[in-house]
């Protein structure tokens, strides 16, 4: 019985991978489940960064295993009104390509009113902030700015033809383990997945029914912040 090897057995089902096309999405090629899995005397040899690749891959956090419930959210009274501690991620989010963020850590906490957090519809303990980089969101979300992840609301909406593109939402994701943000619509008339630049500049992309799983879809954002120079 080895312990890992169950775990990825559970995520891998959660996610509909098989064990080559889990291999392929972390490491580049599909024989690493498959050399995980040769017996050899005494423990296995794990490859930690590729075992981190595949964490990221399967939805798993590194501690290697289900992902563990939200820690309490902290809260702070000042001046009579209460503030939700949301955690800062080192974290990217690309609005172009794609950008790795390996562990992505929390590195520190912003304020946000309770109040405020509930009228936009977000949970405090589903709450994350991260960063943009690239331009392919512009004007709606400039590289650099600060963004506000609904980490509860992670559907993508089905297309209508009386909505514009605009009104999408605005998404970020997990795609080949690199994190983005795109509008994010499926056609399943067409059984595609398209993903919207804010930028006219840049063309939307097109995913396959059968390749949108791979998609781990982190959030909504919510609210974005800027910084004047």
């Amino acid at each position: 019985m080895d312990a890992i090897l169950d775990i990825i057995d559970q995520a891998l089902k959660r996610k509909g991978l098989s064990d080559s096309a889990a291999s392929k999405l972390a490491v580049g090629h599909p024989s690493l489940l498959k050399n995980m899995r040769m017996p050899r005397e005494g423990e296995k040899r794990y490859n930690l960064p590729s075992l981190m690749r595949l964490a990221e891959v399967l939805d798993l956090e590194f501690y290697f295993g289900p992902r563990r419930p939200a820690e309490p959210v902290g809260v702070v009274e000042i001046s009579g009104e209460d503030y939700a501690r949301v955690p800062v991620h080192d974290a990217w989010l690309s609005a172009g390509p794609g950008v790795s963020n390996g562990e992505a850590a929390v590195i520190d906490h912003l304020l946000f009113r309770q109040d405020w957090l509930r009228k936009i519809g977000v949970r405090p303990d589903s709450a994350a902030l991260a960063r943009i980089s690239g331009d392919s969101m512009a004007p709606a979300i400039q590289s650099g700015d600060l963004v506000l992840i609904d980490t509860a609301r992670r559907e993508v909406p089905e297309h209508r033809p009386d909505r514009p593109v605009t009104k999408l939402p605005i998404l970020a994701f997990i795609q080949e383990g690199e994190a983005r943000v795109k509008r994010l619509e499926r056609r399943p008339s067409e059984r595609l997945l398209v993903l919207y630049s804010d930028n006219r500049d840049i063309p939307p992309e097109v995913i396959s029914d059968r390749d949108a799983h791979l998609l781990n879809i982190l959030g909504r954002v919510a609210w974005s912040g800027h910084v004047w120079r």
